[in-house]
């Protein structure tokens, strides 16, 4: 199986479990991890083989643009939901999303959450 990785994705949305956060907004990362056969696109040459990066990022954009969600969680789910839909040729999907510099008193510097799809 072939592995596809975007990694670090830097993102912005008004997004957060606090009214200030969902109005000022936050910084999030995204690694996005494609498994699949991938080498038909390396044999050819040809991108209509393989997952688009500018389409991966529209539905990511898409989401982060939209309504405001209080969880990273629920941010987590949505995106991956959207995005094994879309791609039929991934066969494993996994989302790492972070949420940079938490609202917590301790300095961290993400708060992170993992998911994964499967076919």
């Amino acid at each position: 199986m072939d592995v596809m990785t975007l990694k670090s994705l830097q993102l912005n949305g008004n997004h957060g479990f606090y009214e200030s956060e969902r109005k000022e907004g936050n910084r999030f990362e995204l690694d996005i991890i494609l498994k699949g056969n991938f080498r038909q696109a390396g044999e050819t040459d040809d991108l209509k083989h393989t997952v688009n990066y500018e389409s991966v990022e529209e539905v990511v954009l898409r989401i982060m643009n939209g309504p405001p969600q209080k969880l990273i969680e629920s941010l987590c789910r949505e995106m991956g939901d959207a995005l094994f839909n879309q791609f039929t040729e991934v066969s494993v999907l996994e989302l790492a999303f972070r949420k940079l510099n938490p609202p917590i008193q301790t300095p961290a510097a993400y708060a992170e959450i993992r998911m994964q799809w499967q076919r």
